[in-house]
């Protein structure tokens, strides 16, 4: 038996790669084929682009596959809020950071579009069709249309299209547009979704689990490492004073009685600053080691 894996194409591939990576999956993809080689003979992969994957996992070709929360909530959208997939991890990471992208109102900055009601009778580009349509909706506001764009959505204002709803991390394209953000519509980051009749598979369901176990581990584990170092037991609790930890530090005793051994889990960002602070409070042997995954 094979779980089938729906590998998001196009923007999130290679954030997606990296991150399967960390949790201990190797995935290799062919410029020729639309199916991925992974190191894992219980898992058949197949590059789907994230706009798509909610169908696909919700027919039942794929078992489960990772896209945004943007293109679920569009999917369910157009079929009328019937439910056929399952989230069962929230994986905060997108092309460009850990973050999350938001799907943003824009107009050009010397327009008379200055917030959601000033689009009553406006035309709207989106690929986000079915979700522009609802967010205005439920403002009352009367669009005359939501039309959907193939791309290049930000170069559409104002000849094409009075506004655009366009997904940003940064906001730096829309800038470079001279187009200004008025509201957010939506915020999106990855999910992995589960075909429901999948998950009534044992076998199924325990993979599955398992992939989403491991692929929160990476996510957790990212901007983190360890940090180990020997301490007097005397100087212990200046060395506890200046640790934040993801939990407690862990202590050990050493062969010797009066040191100790401190193990913890600390942001990246902090190193630099810590070390020196650590070691002038007596912390000898320290030692920073990176991390892959972190089971919370």
């Amino acid at each position: 038996m094979r779980l089938r894996l729906g590998i998001p194409k196009g923007s999130l591939q290679d954030a997606t790669i990296q991150l399967f990576a960390r949790a201990g999956f190797n995935v290799y993809i062919s410029s020729r084929s639309y199916f991925p080689t992974i190191d894992d003979p219980e898992i058949e992969c197949m590059l789907i682009r994230a706009q798509e994957m909610t169908r696909y996992v919700c027919e039942g070709v794929l078992d489960a596959g990772l896209t945004g929360l943007d293109w679920v909530a569009e999917h369910k959208l157009g079929r009328d809020s019937h439910t056929c997939v399952a989230s069962l991890a929230d994986l905060v990471y997108s092309k460009q950071s850990f973050g999350k992208v938001r799907w943003v109102l824009a107009a050009p900055e010397d327009s008379r579009f200055k917030s959601p009601a000033d689009f009553a009778g406006a035309t709207i580009a989106t690929e986000l069709v079915q979700v522009t349509r609802t967010y205005f909706e439920k403002l009352k506001v009367p669009v005359k249309k939501v039309e959907f764009s193939w791309g290049a959505t930000e170069v559409k204002p104002p000849i094409l299209a009075d506004g655009i709803v366009e997904a940003t991390e940064t906001g730096s394209t829309l800038r470079a547009n001279r187009l200004s953000i008025l509201d957010t519509v939506l915020e999106s980051n990855t999910q992995l979704i589960v075909n429901n009749e999948a998950m009534a598979d044992s076998w199924k369901k325990t993979k599955i689990d398992n992939i989403a176990l491991l692929l929160r581990a990476a996510i957790e584990a990212h901007g983190r490492v360890g940090l180990m170092l020997n301490v007097r037991r005397k100087d212990l609790e200046k060395i506890l004073a200046l640790l934040p930890a993801l939990q407690r530090p862990t202590i050990s005793s050493l062969s010797d009685e009066e040191w100790v051994a401190v193990n913890t889990i600390i942001e990246e960002r902090t190193v630099r600053d810590l070390i020196p602070k650590v070691k002038a409070a007596g912390g000898q042997g320290i030692v920073e080691y990176p991390l892959n995954k972190i089971v919370v």
